[in-house]
């Protein structure tokens, strides 16, 4: 092949490529266009090099068959065919996922879908390692041929010399043209990290900017596709989250609204109530009510858990209430028929709600109540500076329809003091892993006993919330102090 002229010699090269070129836009359809975007920058290496390899065939064919050249010849074209298919064929395979990456980002495309994951480091190895083959192999040929050639042609100083400047002019030229392919290489791939790395940033920049709109164009199977498909599962986590909190707050701001707005003026006491949830929303409830011959009821509850399972219950519970409490005639009844209607909500759910029903009656100071499984409250007496319990038998609301509440009595004198809570006040945990207790409430009420209903109220929270630091409230809190003029 080394008798052939540069130029005949590149004519035939010409026109074997040339053969394969006119057929390579039909191939391009029906290989690459119609599979999946995944395969096609892998299907456009693939046909690249295959045209290459086809193209030396037939240029071997015809160089053996009507030049009568050996085909041991024809390997270095072999050999360079292949070398020129890889690197065009990586060429193409970029530009086409060039392409897909550009029409992903215009059509949106962020679907998620499962993508078999080739890390870009195998990619890199893979490269590397096939070129410093390619280099290798090529100058062997190199430097066995001309070897060869200055063995045979060299005769004296000068010739030798001329030869080995001829030899590194090769070497020279053969590493220039492959350095060329291997920088274009670089050039391509740069451009299309710089594409997925804009898509990426550009999309956190404005999540960053809390805009939940856009998503990250899912458009390659290495760790950009994965990344993208995470961030694009975060960004609908973080949509899912602030469409939770904003459903929160709005029911936040529902349940604190069913609350009262202010504390009952009823002659002879002094009532202070308030309740603080740790959630947005949460199962304690308290509220008053205006009762026949101007009595007023009080009620103090708690559904079981918190948050907005408890609070939807107990959202229930002051329906039912408020609705029985048209035909009030005692708290016992009053229980009764609340309890019927949460039972049969609450059957299969098993949800159940305690309560505390305070009737106050300015004109006798005798009142009657109901207890239905809440805390007891705690009544100071002031004659003598005790502290009982209002407590009574009674079962939780939404366990047994049929039970029958029985009204409770006590006489509530002048300087006596009711305090009426959850839970959540007297289980109150330290950093010491030590409970508030009912001890410490006893204490405050005592040394307090002088002090307005809404500062004895105060202050039992404020000492609460101190005694748990820097612990998180773990559960709700209701408190309402009824005071005796």
């Amino acid at each position: 092949m080394a008798t052939l002229s540069p130029v005949y010699l590149g004519t035939i090269i010409a026109l074997g490529f040339l053969t394969l070129l006119t057929m390579r836009q039909l191939l391009a359809k029906k290989i690459i266009d119609n599979a999946d975007p995944y395969e096609q920058p892998k299907r456009a290496f693939i046909l690249e090099f295959i045209i290459c390899i086809c193209a030396a065939f037939l240029i071997i064919i015809y160089q053996n068959r009507v030049l009568h050249f050996p085909l041991e010849s024809t390997l270095s074209l072999l050999i360079g065919c292949i070398i020129a298919g890889f690197f065009i064929g990586l060429n193409s395979s970029l530009i086409k996922e060039r392409e897909i990456i550009s029409h992903a980002v215009k059509a949106g495309e962020y679907g998620f879908r499962s993508i078999k994951y080739s890390p870009i480091t195998h990619k890199f190895t893979l490269i590397a390692a096939t070129t410093f083959v390619f280099v290798c192999l090529v100058l062997i040929m190199v430097f066995s041929r001309d070897v060869e050639w200055l063995a045979n042609t060299a005769g004296d100083a000068d010739s030798i010399m001329n030869a080995q400047l001829s030899v590194i002019y090769e070497v020279l030229f053969i590493m220039g043209v492959l350095m060329i392919l291997i920088f274009n290489l670089i050039i391509s791939y740069s451009q299309n990290l710089k594409i997925l790395f804009n898509n990426q940033t550009v999309i956190l920049e404005k999540v960053r900017k809390g805009d939940l709109r856009s998503k990250v164009p899912v458009a390659t199977q290495d760790e950009f596709g994965v990344i993208a498909e995470h961030t694009n599962h975060m960004i609908d986590g973080l949509r899912h989250r602030f469409e939770l909190m904003h459903s929160l707050k709005l029911a936040e701001e529902v349940q604190q609204n069913l609350l009262p707005t202010e504390n009952p003026s009823l002659q002879g006491y002094d009532v202070s109530g308030v309740s603080m949830y740790c959630d947005q929303t949460g199962g304690d409830y308290y509220d008053y009510f205006p009762l026949p011959n101007g009595k007023l009821g009080i009620t103090v509850a708690d559904a079981c858990g918190h948050g907005v399972g408890a609070a939807m219950l107990m959202t229930t519970v002051r329906a039912f209430l408020i609705s029985a409490v048209e035909n009030y005639t005692d708290p016992a009844g009053l229980l009764n028929e609340i309890n019927k209607w949460i039972t049969r909500d609450s059957a299969t759910s098993s949800n159940f709600t305690t309560m505390f029903f305070l009737e106050l009656d300015p004109q006798t100071h005798l009142s009657r109540w109901v207890r239905a499984g809440h805390e007891p409250p705690l009544h100071y007496h002031s004659h003598s500076g005790l502290v009982t319990k209002l407590e009574g038998v009674g079962v939780v609301l939404g366990i047994d329809e049929s039970y029958t509440f029985e009204n409770q009595h006590t006489e509530i004198q002048e300087g006596d003091i009711i305090l009426i809570g959850t839970d959540g006040i007297f289980e109150t945990r330290n950093q010491d892993d030590l409970v508030f207790g009912q001890e410490r409430v006893r204490d405050i009420i005592s040394l307090h006993k002088d002090q307005p209903a809404a500062v004895i109220q105060k202050t039992i929270v404020s000492e609460v919330k101190g005694f748990r630091g820097k612990i998180s409230q773990e559960d709700d809190i209701t408190l309402v102090v009824v005071k005796a003029d």
